[in-house]
């Protein structure tokens, strides 16, 4: 029995990211077998794919950070042919096999089984990227931001941890702010349910230490000079989640916001996230975004297209998410 997927490869300096058939013995160890359906493109993936960071630790692997699928076999009685099951990070696409084919054979405790109202293709909508909008707005409840608090803001609104931050947040009542490079994107974050627009160019060039109190919390997937100055406006007691760097991975900042603003930051990990922080996620996931909206993110292509768009992710060209069909 073979299967579809993306091979990549490392002959020289450059990665090759190829697609072929694979036969059942390429898997690797674990205990549960998956029959994929979806997977997605997310900024690391582009890393990956494009071999512009050091993503993949192991040649050949088949990339792809997360898949969505259903139980074919497993040996781990937590698991049963035919459960629908979500996967997000772990050693996917580093060191072992990711979501880029059609079969998948992990640990059993990478696994999360979806909730009833979550389809396998919604699953994917949401993603890593979605995953991870919900785990940094776990940290801004855990901080304290309520919507009364006041504003909320969202960097890199356009992209997948934006779009679905700013959808669940608004769902949540928060007055949300969206930064952004795209002034033609605008109403497509209004859609979604952000309140007000901002230009990325207000926070992107090195500021004050510390200026006007003009949000409660903020999710920050850019770092770098962004963050910093997203950490000098944030109010008193406020709580910044960091969960990303598409702009730089330093913080040329100061101590000035922690100190006179008990301001917080907080770090979102997505990959190695423990069991019981996944299942949470996902069930407010369930109970929390609007799946309408999510469906205004969506573009789906198959696997022969991921190549393209991890480079064109990169370039700050796709906006929302990229759904992968692994079987078209």
């Amino acid at each position: 029995m073979t299967f579809k997927a993306l091979w990549a490869t490392k002959p020289g300096d450059a990665v090759s990211v190829d697609l072929i058939d694979l036969d059942m013995e390429a898997l690797m160890p674990g205990d549960v077998t998956v029959a994929v359906d979806y997977s997605t493109v997310n900024y690391k993936d582009g890393l990956a794919v494009t071999g512009r960071g050091s993503i993949i630790k192991t040649f050949p692997l088949v990339p792809g950070i997360d898949f969505s699928g259903r139980v074919e076999q497993s040996s781990n009685t937590a698991f049963q042919p035919g459960d629908r099951v979500v996967l997000n990070g772990f050693a996917l696409s580093m060191t072992h096999h990711g979501g880029y084919a059609q079969k998948a054979r992990v640990p059993a405790e990478w696994l999360v089984k979806l909730p009833e109202v979550i389809s396998n293709r919604d699953a994917m909508a949401i993603g890593t990227a979605g995953y991870t909008a919900m785990l940094s707005i776990l940290a801004l409840e855990h901080g304290g931001v309520t919507p009364d608090r006041g504003p909320v803001l969202v960097t890199g609104a356009s992209g997948g941890v934006g779009s679905i931050a700013i959808a669940l947040l608004s769902k949540l009542g928060y007055h949300v702010i969206a930064s952004t490079g795209r002034p033609e994107g605008a109403d497509y974050l209004k859609r979604l349910g952000a309140a007000e627009i901002i230009d990325r160019a207000t926070l992107s060039t090195p500021g004050a230490p510390i200026g006007s109190e003009r949000w409660a919390g903020a999710v920050d997937s850019a770092g770098g000079q962004t963050l910093v100055n997203v950490l000098a406006q944030t109010q008193y007691r406020g709580t910044v989640t960091a969960c990303g760097l598409a702009d730089s991975l330093d913080l040329p900042g100061s101590m000035v916001p922690f100190i006179l603003r008990n301001v917080t930051l907080a770090g979102i990990d997505s990959v190695n996230a423990p069991q019981a922080v996944r299942q949470v996620a996902w069930q407010r996931l369930a109970a929390d975004l609007d799946l309408a909206k999510l469906g205004q993110t969506i573009t789906e292509i198959g696997l022969a297209e991921v190549p393209a768009v991890a480079a064109a992710i990169l370039q700050g060209k796709v906006r929302g998410r990229t759904l992968v069909d692994v079987n078209r």
